[in-house]
């Protein structure tokens, strides 16, 4: 009997046999931080999606010294589900320190792979239970002790893909990407992933349910973070300098910036055309932003929660001033240092105001990897459009995890310079004016410095000024200046990206939510529609200020909920201050806050229990 094959009707373990899982389950890794998992996740990823099934990763990780629990769950599905699941049906776990808790959190008919010496089985005697003497296994191939806590994630790699049906092939051409151009390293990371493979084939007498069968739905798709996406987006959109400060989750968004500005951004002679500059604060990042951006250039900083809190005082400057300049929010738990490494949407309310007085900045929310790389691009236009700061909100689940994702369109649209003054446009109108609003959008025009015409110079002014920028205290020429910024605003509506419709029926109830979250959301309207036969309308958010369509959306239905990775309802209270006062009544929170990435069951859960189902 081949042990890669399914064994139905035995028992072990007293696990109830049941009918075969396919291309449907998640599998969630313990191990430690610093141990070098990281490769070895990454494989069995890409193993999974090498196998055309759907697939997503998502590390949760501790932000303190090595040695703490770590934990990376992959979800498999046939549906192209990829939001988190809530209940892992396998565990392998490599943390003594975690294992018992671990195999006593994982449901009934479940699976635990695990280090022998453990002896998990003693906790649980409905689970399927399948000890691995990983350390003598990793002994055995690895003379070396410094390599052995790394090669031995790769021994539980070729034991999963044995367990779960996984073409050894498929497996061992993602080692291979995973270690391009490094043949020892590929040696002695495949040779682990055998011996796994291997003893698993020899010694384990398969008692699951759970399989992995080809499919095609992979063909074509990319892996990426959206960090990665959000940094090619920069690229395309011509950006050429970036000025930031180390900061979890958002450092890897730079990284990947950089990188592409390296390889792309030189010339014939090697020499760079563009400018990274680590600053000594996020404080000074932003400035250097907005000096880049008023000298012409195409200027973008990336930072989560504690940054956005230092921009304050520059980002007013750039509304008020009416500077472009990107800023990538990477969100992260707060307040405070918070939870650096677990994720949430609770910046929305400080970003959407940031600086004191009367300031309204814009916000792109994209909600998958490529709007990660489409939104980028769109905020460079705006922010030039506009001439203000536009502000690109993600999240750590969004920015850092594997998501799968269709390929990214090449951009077919020229660059948006916005409202820019030559030389000869100057001597054809003989001067101008730098804030006045000639054409009733709002928007002034503007010119670069080095513009060689004795009319370009202007005083670009923090304090009070009037539209042909000179000083002024004036309360009438104040009053007409934040006016008009308050009119380009309102008229940013229709130039930032639409919502999305996602399911618009005939349902007197409607779900509004944005970024990662519509990846539960999605779900969750699946779930409602099987379980309790329940049509429900759904919106995604892409930007504020919000388009109109938000507001007809509202107003369309009875009741509206608005769901949230937050704890006081941020969004749901921008809205209340956007709609009409008879549309805000309508409006409903589902909130979750607790760090973890939402998953589908909370949100159809918490829906359950509101609408009395």
């Amino acid at each position: 009997m081949a042990t890669g094959d399914l064994v139905l009707g035995q028992e072990q373990g007293r696990t109830d046999a049941r009918q075969r899982v396919v291309n449907d389950f998640s599998i969630n890794v313990a191990t430690v931080n610093g141990s070098g998992s990281q490769s070895a996740n990454s494989v069995l990823l890409k193993s999974i999606f090498g196998m055309g099934v759907p697939v997503s990763g998502k590390n949760l990780f501790p932000s303190n010294i090595a040695g703490l629990p770590t934990w990376y769950t992959i979800r498999a599905s046939k549906d192209g589900y990829v939001a988190r699941k809530r209940d892992p049906e396998i565990l392998v776990a490599l943390n003594p320190e975690t294992a018992k808790d671990d195999i006593l959190g994982l449901p009934v008919g479940a699976v635990a792979i695990y280090e022998e010496s453990f002896n998990l089985r003693q906790y649980r005697d409905n689970v399927a239970c399948y000890p691995v003497p990983f350390d003598k296994i990793t002994a055995s191939i690895c003379p070396e002790a410094k390599l052995r806590k790394l090669v031995k994630n790769m021994v539980y790699v070729g034991v999963v893909a044995q367990l779960l049906s996984i073409d050894l092939n498929v497996v061992e051409t993602a080692v291979r990407k995973q270690f391009a151009k490094k043949q020892k390293v590929f040696d002695l990371n495949f040779g682990a992933v055998k011996a796994g493979w291997d003893f698993a084939a020899e010694k384990l007498v398969k008692h699951d349910p759970f399989v992995i069968e080809p499919m095609s739905e992979t063909r074509g798709k990319i892996i990426i973070d959206g960090n990665a996406a959000c940094g090619m987006g920069a690229v395309f959109a011509g950006v050429t300098v970036v000025a930031w400060y180390p900061i979890t989750p958002s450092t890897s968004l730079i990284e990947a910036t950089t990188d592409l500005l390296k390889k792309y951004r030189v010339t014939p002679e090697g020499k760079a055309t563009f400018a990274v500059v680590q600053a000594e604060d996020e404080l000074a990042a932003v400035g250097m932003v907005l000096g880049a951006g008023w000298a012409g250039a195409r200027s973008m900083t990336s930072t989560s929660g504690p940054g956005i809190s230092l921009m304050a005082e520059f980002s007013g400057l750039g509304y008020y001033a009416e500077i472009p300049g990107v800023i990538f929010d990477v969100q992260r738990s707060g307040p405070s240092t918070g939870m650096p490494t677990r994720t949430q949407q609770a910046d929305l309310l400080s970003t959407a105001f940031l600086s004191h007085g009367d300031t309204k900045h814009i916000m792109l929310l994209p909600g998958s990897v490529k709007e990660c790389f489409e939104l980028s691009g769109e905020a460079f236009d705006l922010a030039e459009r506009l001439q203000t700061p536009v502000f690109v909100l993600t999240d750590l689940d969004l920015g850092m995890n594997n998501w799968m994702s269709e390929q990214f369109a090449y951009p077919d649209k020229p660059l948006d310079r916005g409202k820019v003054l030559s030389a000869e446009d100057l001597e054809r109108l003989g001067g101008f004016a730098r804030y006045r609003d000639v054409d009733g959008d709002a928007i002034g025009w503007r010119t670069l410095p080095g513009t060689m015409h004795p009319k370009a110079s202007y005083f670009t002014r923090g304090s009070g000024h009037n539209d042909a920028a000179g000083y002024t205290e004036k309360p009438n020429e104040y009053q007409d200046l934040v006016d008009r910024l308050a009119r380009k605003f309102e008229n940013a509506r229709a130039l930032v990206p639409a919502p999305i419709v996602v399911k618009n029926g005939t349902s007197k109830i409607g779900f509004i939510a944005y970024g990662s979250s519509d990846f539960a959301v999605s779900e969750s309207l699946d779930q409602i529609k099987k379980e309790f036969d329940q049509d429900v309308d759904y919106l995604r958010i892409r930007a504020y200020p919000f388009a109109h369509e938000i507001h007809d959306f509202v107003a369309s239905h009875e009741r509206v909920y608005v769901i949230e990775q937050n704890r006081d309802a941020q969004m749901e209270s921008l809205l209340k201050l956007d709609l009409p006062a008879e549309q805000v009544v309508k409006l409903r929170s589902i909130l979750y806050y607790g760090g973890l990435p939402l998953d589908a069951r909370t949100i159809t859960e918490e829906f359950a229990t509101k609408e009395g189902l």
